[in-house]
Order: C-alpha cells, then structure tokens, then sequence
C-alpha cells in the first residue's frame, strides 16, 4: 500500500486524501492549525468562477468536471456523517454584463446552459432587487455550497476511514529525502515516512516550497466578506454585478464579496473593506443597506499565473507533488484537482489532460 503525507488541511488536502484512500492508499494530512479553517472556510462556495468566459480551456476542463461531480460528492459526504454540504442549484444572475457576447459564445462551445435574459426575468427571480437594472445572464443549473459545511462532512469522513491519519497544530518543517527521493516529512511533533509527499498548503504552498529549492508562483491575495442574516428564501439565486456578488443559504444567511487584497499574509479584516462591500450590498439588494451585517472575516487564496492551479510531480525532486495555485476558484476545481492528482499518483490514466498544470511547466 502506497504511504502518503498531504501538507495542509483545507479542500484540497481533504479531497486529494479522499481520493487517495479510495485509489487504495494510506494517508497522513498534517496541518499547520486546525483543518479547513482557511481559504476554504473563508470563501463563497460559488460552484463556477465568477465569470468562467475570462480563464483559458485548463480551467474550465476541471470546472466542468468538478461541476459534474459535487452531487455525487455531496450526496455521499451527507450519506456517510450526517452533514449535509448543502450544494443547492440556486442558478446564478450576472448582471448587466457588458460581455455578454462572449459569455453566450463561450457557453455555446463549452454546453453549458447560460442564456440572455431581460429586466422582467431578473425582477421575478429577485423581486428586492435593485432598480434600474435591464438584463443580464442567466445559469439556472449553478449550486454554491456551504463550504464550512463541506470541510466539515469531509474531515468527519476522512475520520471514519481505517487507513487515514490527520495531525494538526503541527506546521511540517522540511522534508526527509534519501537516494535523491522525498521519502516523508518532518514536522513539528515528529516525523512521518512515506512514499510520496503532497504540498497542498494554499496560499502557503510557494513559501514552504521555496525552502526546498522549488520554485512555484503561489502568492496570497486576501479577500473579505460580509454576512447578513435574512428570513429563508428571500434571496433564491446569486446575483453578481461589477466583480460583487451576493449568495443565498438556506437557513436565509447572505454572504456579500469579495475583496482582492495583495497585502501579503496579512489576514485581518479592514473597515475600509467594510465601507466598500456594504456599498456593494445596498447596490445589489437596497434592502441590505437596512441590515447590520452580523459578521465580517477574510481569508488568503492561493493566487497562480491566470489562476492555472499546479498539479503534479516536481522532475528534479521524485516524490515530492503538488496541488496548489487555484486562486479564487479552489472550492470549484477542487474535485477534478484531487482526481487528476490521484490518477497521476497511482498510474491510472487520467481523466483529465494533465499537461497544463505541470508545476515544471
């Protein structure tokens, strides 16, 4: 049985050792903190980047794929702890979008179910939704998933798994190589032999990397969001004009975003950014401008060259891979990301062309 340490505990750590087990591997996750209370704690949970046209063809293969998959992944997460991710097909509204031409093209080649919509259809949909708006696009098929949620259902599995091993609170320190091969870790309690070593470690991931003679470009790039508490049902889609957008929970919970902060691994939450998500906010949905939103937090993505995340095995050091740089679309790609790095990892032939995302490349 092939021995595997994943470094850090957010989605993609969790994912990529979920689809190690199941390919037949053991698996250690060692994380810095608690698991999942980073990046993929803080983010939206939107299951599509905001504007999917923009990225090149290696995004939205894993996009699309991952698309695909999250039923399946929610249904089974529910199924097995109890925790429902709560993935719901809420559809998605862009607002007054100025390249709606190239959205329609995109979605006419990539079939994916985006279409013209006018003010009508957009007042319906979102009766309290600002005036003056004319139109815009419209997904009726997109789920945003209640990613604290998500985090949580996938560690109580990972837990429930015989071969599965997770240290937390103890930030890995270097790795153990032997004959010119990555053969474990050494960590702030100890040591971890393996035959491979994952670095999904986020915003994180460049930095540790570079100790290593490595070289990937992984930056944090912070973002803050809002939370607002509205009865359930009010808002029924997302609704997203000029970068902003606005997501709908279940329980009535509207979370309003993001910023793109290049301040380093700074993580503190501004007033300034407060100033500017609640002008958002009131531009979207007047009535939220009458709301105290009820909490305010930030969390650093792992920004990467046009957001192409990096997933493979580094040439000049065997045994050591990643699975890092996925920018703002983590919770979305993060499916398609652990299957190619399973596949890739345990020689089965990849669903995905793993090409673009060589970290060597």
């Amino acid at each position: 049985m092939q021995q595997v340490v994943v470094v850090g505990g957010g989605v993609m750590g969790c994912l990529g050792a979920l689809e190690l087990l199941a390919a037949g591997c053991s698996v250690t996750l060692i994380e810095r903190q608690s698991a999942g209370r980073e990046s993929s704690w803080a983010g939206g949970g939107i299951v599509s980047p905001l504007y999917p046209w923009r990225y090149p063809a290696s995004i939205s293969a894993l996009a699309n794929w991952s698309q695909g998959y999250y039923p399946e992944l929610g249904q089974r997460l529910f199924e097995a702890t109890g925790i429902d991710p709560e993935l719901t097909a809420c559809g998605l509204l862009w607002l007054d979008h100025a390249e709606a031409d190239a959205a329609l093209a995109w979605a006419r080649a990539q079939g994916r179910p985006i279409e013209a919509v006018d003010a009508d259809f957009l007042y319906q949909r979102v009766p309290d939704l600002a005036p003056g708006f004319r139109g815009g696009l419209w997904q009726a098929d997109l789920a945003n998933v209640r990613n604290p949620r998500l985090m949580t259902a996938l560690l109580t599995y990972l837990d429930q798994q015989s071969h599965f091993r997770l240290i937390e609170n103890s930030p890995v320190e270097a790795l153990l190589e032997k004959g010119g091969r990555v053969v474990g870790v050494r960590h702030a309690g100890g040591q971890v032999s393996a035959d491979a070593v994952v670095i999904s470690a986020g915003a994180w991931s460049g930095g540790w990397l570079e100790r290593t003679g490595e070289r990937l470009s992984v930056d944090p790039v912070k973002g803050q969001m809002l939370l607002y508490r509205a009865e359930p049902g009010w808002l029924r889609s997302v609704v997203l004009s000029e970068g902003r957008y606005a997501i709908p929970r279940r329980d009535g919970h509207v979370l309003v975003g993001s910023t793109l902060e290049h301040a380093g691994f700074d993580n503190g939450t501004t007033q300034e950014a407060l100033d500017s998500l609640r002008a958002s906010a009131a531009k979207l949905l007047p009535r939220l401008a009458q709301m105290e939103p009820i909490a305010q937090w930030s969390g650093l993505r792992p920004g990467s060259p046009e957001g192409v995340p990096f997933i493979g095995e580094f040439s000049g050091k065997p045994g050591l891979w990643v699975n890092a740089g996925h920018y703002r679309n983590g919770l979305v790609l993060a499916p398609a990301s652990c299957r190619l790095l399973a596949d890739l990892m345990t020689g089965r032939a990849p669903e995905i062309d793993p090409t673009p995302y060589a970290p060597d490349r």
